[in-house]
């Protein structure tokens, strides 16, 4: 999971495919995106199962991209990421366009809520354990990203979701997120269950105090969830629950998840805030300001 959405291209390319865009064309025309990048995120994505690639022109031969259901999947996340960066990030080269739900015709904000019980959720409220194939060791990758060249460092599009990729574009700042929401707060806690290296661990948790994800105390030297933080949880759950749809392991899920107010087993639903309809990928729209 982290290897796909763990890179902003990726991300940047899903989520204009699933705003319609379908030809090489109309990706590099919506995106700042070199024609290289564009390629191999487009070769990636198809070898992922994400898109599927349809001749609709044999002369001269042309293709299109066309989202898979495992693709068509990933909305939530999207929303989620979009979401926290226009609430929480304002460094953005330009404002994040609003969302407006086509169902009720009003621009929203997504809540996170309990597929069991249908109640909004704060991160106080889920608790997390590992599942028959996960564990510390086995959920850390052994990269950040795949597929990462000097082309696509180059061409980065830092800036359009610059603080998401500090969480899920690095592997020890991804498990410190996920360690800070199941209650680990020090320095020693995060570097004994993570196995991290001392200088890594301590230059992530630095970047989230300065991103302000993160907050210590002087006289208290645990790190603990700031609001930016806590409202980071759809961005981690959604994730989580489209890897384990989408990837799953033979031997059952890596993480299970339980919402404590009604002790059921915890399954992200979002819904709009204005008519509390369930939200579809299909009826979410960019609105620019």
């Amino acid at each position: 999971m982290l290897g796909l959405v763990g890179d902003e291209w990726t991300l940047l390319v899903m989520q204009q495919a699933l705003l319609g865009a379908t030809r090489y064309g109309q990706f590099t025309t919506r995106l700042p995106i070199s024609n290289s990048v564009l390629t191999r995120r487009l070769a990636a994505l198809t070898e992922d199962g994400l898109l599927q690639r349809h001749r609709y022109q044999e002369r001269p031969p042309r293709d299109e991209y066309l989202t898979t259901a495992r693709g068509r999947t990933l909305w939530p996340v999207l929303v989620s990421i979009w979401e926290w960066e226009r609430h929480w990030v304002p460094e953005h080269r330009e404002p994040l366009p609003k969302m407006r739900h086509l169902s009720c015709g009003a621009d929203f904000t997504p809540v996170l809520t309990c597929a069991g019980c249908g109640a909004p959720t704060t991160a106080g409220e889920v608790a997390a354990v590992w599942g028959p194939s996960g564990g510390w060791s086995r959920s850390l990758p052994e990269v950040t990203t795949r597929r990462r060249s000097a082309d696509d460092r180059r061409d980065s599009p830092s800036g359009l979701f610059p603080q998401t990729m500090s969480v899920l574009g690095n592997r020890w700042a991804f498990a410190i997120m996920v360690a800070t929401f199941t209650g680990i707060s020090r320095f020693s806690d995060f570097q004994r269950v993570l196995a991290a290296p001392p200088a890594s661990l301590a230059d992530r948790l630095q970047t989230f105090r300065a991103n302000g994800i993160l907050t210590t105390a002087d006289e208290d030297p645990r790190y603990r969830l700031t609001p930016k933080g806590a409202a980071f949880l759809p961005v981690l759950v959604t994730a989580l629950a489209w890897a384990q749809r989408s990837f799953p392991d033979v031997e059952g899920p890596a993480v299970i998840l339980t919402h404590t107010a009604c002790g059921h087993r915890f399954s992200p639903v979002l819904r709009c805030d204005q008519c509390g309809e369930r939200l579809t990928g299909a009826a979410v729209s960019a609105v620019e300001s």
